[in-house]
Order: structure tokens, then C-alpha cells, then sequence
């Protein structure tokens, strides 16, 4: 075939004819396909740039045309914090393990028979209370054994004292020999030798009937029964028959990096007693509060840490011996600190910033603007700035991943109780700070810092 109006015809051969299909007949598929490119074009034209329809469409959409610099007409919703001035403590965070201030196994210090266990198992007990008592019939006839003896003795010895006068009279009368009357009195002697052995085996047979009345050594909480009642005991036995830990007071033993021993040991040295706090497992609940005892007197080459023990008076029992809890140290407190969430730092290659509310100065509109800041001390869920920003003015803390420099923000403060939402530990908005996110005078018209 020829030419069609200088177009090449597509051909279809059915058998072993040629037919011409006219490129008329598929105008309206050239069409279609070019609205299509029409409409695409025009729809990411207006993503890019903003248009009325999607201004209108956004929830909180001003009437006026673009806001700030690069913002589009989109606002964005945030929720913003006051920063207020305060103080920020600083603490030291290991690991500690609760250790009963002293433990002791009861033992029974003599043989013999318990006959009965006068304590409950878990019960607290004051020292000197009656914990056992062994079989106290052998040790009281070993004193009476004593005190037989001991008056056989004293009777003998006064008898040898009589007869030492006697001879003391023989000898002035030249009767009897010096011999005699020395040997009389060296028979004095020993029976007193023999009274002073006997008193001592009365004192040593009423310490071990003292014995058989098994006390309590400390005050503190007993254990598990170890011996039941009617079981022969030993003085040589190793488990015991009871372990009594003490709760009140009670320590805890916590490890620190080396690199902050300088710090600790200075305080401890200028005679500042540091508070010790004692956390739970998640390290979100406070148990108890304590002081700072000792530094272990050594690092421990494996770990590159140091142990300190710490004292708690736990008098409602939050503490329990081999209890693993989160220690926080406070060694120092930064004063006079423009005082945000955590959550609204940001950090970039040009180094940690923030965004605040802010005024545009010709559109009046609501924006968030850029702020260089010198963070000075972290604690918690806070953070303490030195620089770039001031009391009262409102940074953002939600919805950041979609805010430029300039943009378009419609502020809430966070939900929750006073203000304080989300679980934040971050003190809501003081009284008369700017609300809803109103700037301060100082962010009003402001540039980045």
C-alpha cells in the first residue's frame, strides 16, 4: 500500500490479503491519553504549590493566601509547652542490688534436744527475744553437779583452816616443827585453789543452760524454719536453725562508671551528704529514698565501675534484700535554666534547635521558627537550655516531623490533666504564659538565634 496523509497505515494480512486499518478510526485514544497528562500535570502542579481547593479542604485554613516563608497555605497542627526557669538536678544512674544491713544464721551453741521453736516463720523479732529452747535438763545437773562439789571443797577447806591455827599455836610452843605447820598451810592453799575450779564450773554449767534459750542476736525479719522441733542440734551444725535479716535500716550497693568517681568523692570529702533515690525495675516509680554511705575502696578492672553503698531507714518495708532496683545519685543542681521538654529538641547538622511559636510579622499568622539552642543538663523528660531560648516562650513538642522554618502551625497545648499529657514528667504551663500558642514578646516578629 501507499501513503495515508504522510502516515505510515498499519497493515493486517488475512489471508494473503491486505487490509488498511485507518488511524482515524483511534483519534479518541490520542485524546483520552492527552487530558490524561493534562490533568496530571495540573494536579502536581497544585500538591507542590498549594491551591484553594486544598486550602479549603485543611482543617484550621486561614482565608488569607501563603503564611510564611515556604510554608504553602497548609497549617499544621502541633502541640507546644512553656518553657519556664528553674532548676535542674543532676544525678548519677546505676544498678544496685538491695542488701540487708546485717544477716545472721542463728545457731545453737551447745547439743541437745529442741524441744521447742517459739517464732513464726516471717515474723519480725526485737533482739533478746526467745527464738528456741533446747533441752535445758543435762546443762542444769552439770550445775548442780557444780554446787555439790564446791561445798565439799569449802567444807575441806575450812577444816585445813582450823588446823592451820592449831598448828600455828603448836609452833609458838616449840611442839611442832616449821615442816608441819608449812604443809598445812599449802593444804589450805590448794582447797582454795580447788573452791576457785569448782565456781568456775558452776559458771561455765549456767552459761550453757543460758545456752539452751536460743535469743535473738539482731533485730530484723526471720526467715524459713531450718530445724523443726524435737531434732538433736549440734553447736558444729552449719546450716543453723534460722537466718534473721535486718530490713531497718537496709542498704542498697550500686555500681558507677570510674570516669564519675572525681565528682562523687569530692562531695563526699567537703562533707555533702548526697541523696540516693531508689527506683523500681522499670525505673518508673520512685520506692524509697536514702544517703549516700561509703565508696568501695577499688575498681573493679573487668567492668571499669565502682561500687558505693548506700543507706535507706525503709521503715514501711519497700525494700526487700537481693532486690534489683535503679539508682539515681544526686551530685549536683544547675540553677537558673530556661527548663523545656525533651521532646522538643531537635538536633541537624548545624547542631541542636528547636521550633517556637512565633508571629508573622506581615501575615500576622501563627508559624514556627527555628531556634538555635546550648543545652546544659538533661534530666529525665526535661531539659535545661543556657542559651537561645526564655521563659515563657512556647516551643513545639508534637507534629515536628512535618514543620519547616516559616510554616503554618495551629497550637494546642498537650491533653491531660493541668496540661501535662501523654505521662510527661514536664510541669504544665505556669499561670499567665502564653497560651494556645500565643508567642512572647520576645518571639513576637523574632528571628533564629
Amino acid at each position: 500500500m501507499g501513503q495515508l496523509n504522510s502516515i505510515d497505515l498499519p497493515e493486517q494480512r488475512t489471508h494473503g490479503s491486505t487490509v488498511v486499518v485507518s488511524s482515524k478510526s483511534r483519534w479518541w485514544l490520542w485524546v483520552l491519553a492527552l487530558a490524561v497528562i493534562a490533568l496530571g500535570g495540573w494536579y502536581y502542579y497544585n500538591s507542590r504549590n498549594g491551591s484553594p481547593v486544598a486550602d479549603a479542604a485543611s482543617p484550621g485554613a486561614a482565608s488569607k493566601g501563603k503564611g510564611g516563608s515556604g510554608a504553602g497555605n497548609l497549617v499544621v497542627p502541633v502541640v507546644v509547652a512553656t518553657a519556664q526557669r528553674g532548676d535542674l538536678p543532676v544525678y548519677f544512674n546505676g544498678l544496685g542490688t538491695v542488701t540487708a544491713f546485717n544477716t545472721v544464721t542463728v545457731r545453737s551453741r551447745v547439743d541437745g534436744q529442741l524441744v521447742s521453736v517459739a517464732f513464726k516463720e516471717g515474723q519480725f523479732v526485737h533482739q533478746g527475744d526467745l527464738l528456741a529452747q533446747i533441752d535445758p535438763r543435762p546443762f542444769q545437773v552439770m550445775l548442780e553437779q557444780a554446787l555439790g562439789q564446791l561445798a565439799k571443797d569449802q567444807a575441806q577447806r575450812r577444816d585445813a583452816e582450823v588446823n592451820h591455827e592449831r598448828f600455828k599455836l603448836l609452833f609458838k610452843e616449840g611442839v611442832i616443827p616449821q615442816q608441819q605447820l608449812d604443809t598445812q598451810a599449802a593444804l589450805v592453799g590448794q582447797f582454795d585453789g580447788a573452791i576457785e575450779s569448782d565456781q568456775s564450773q558452776i559458771d561455765n554449767a549456767k552459761l550453757q543452760l543460758t545456752y539452751s534459750r536460743i535469743t535473738a542476736p539482731i533485730s530484723g525479719r526471720i526467715g524459713l524454719r531450718l530445724v523443726d522441733a524435737g531434732n538433736i542440734v549440734h553447736a558444729t551444725d552449719s546450716n543453723g536453725l534460722l537466718v534473721i535479716t535486718q530490713l531497718q535500716p537496709i542498704s542498697v550497693i550500686f555500681s558507677l562508671p570510674q570516669d564519675q568517681l572525681p565528682q562523687v568523692n569530692a562531695k563526699l570529702r567537703s562533707g555533702v551528704q548526697l541523696v540516693v533515690d531508689a527506683y523500681d525495675r522499670d525505673d518508673a516509680a520512685k520506692i524509697a529514698s536514702g544517703i549516700l554511705q561509703t565508696i568501695d575502696n577499688q575498681i573493679d578492672l573487668t567492668t571499669g565501675t565502682y561500687k558505693l553503698k548506700s543507706m535507706f531507714a525503709n521503715a514501711d518495708n519497700s525494700l526487700f534484700p537481693n532486690q534489683f532496683v535503679n539508682v539515681h545519685l544526686l551530685v549536683d543542681t544547675k540553677h537558673n535554666l530556661t527548663i523545656i521538654p525533651v521532646a522538643a529538641i531537635q538536633r541537624g547538622p548545624q547542631g541542636t534547635y528547636l521550633y517556637a511559636v512565633a508571629k508573622d510579622p506581615a501575615t500576622k499568622d501563627t508559624i514556627a521558627k527555628i531556634y538555635s539552642v546550648t543545652i546544659t543538663q538533661i534530666t529525665g523528660d526535661s531539659v535545661g537550655l543556657s542559651a537561645g531560648l526564655n521563659p515563657g516562650d512556647v516551643v513545639v513538642i508534637d507534629g515536628l516531623d512535618k514543620l519547616q522554618d516559616g510554616s503554618r502551625i495551629n497550637p494546642s497545648p498537650p491533653s491531660g490533666a493541668n496540661g501535662a499529657g501523654r505521662g510527661s514528667k514536664f510541669p504544665s504551663p505556669a499561670q499567665g504564659a502564653p497560651q494556645n500558642g500565643s508567642p512572647s514578646k520576645s518571639q513576637a516578629g523574632g528571628s533564629p538565634r
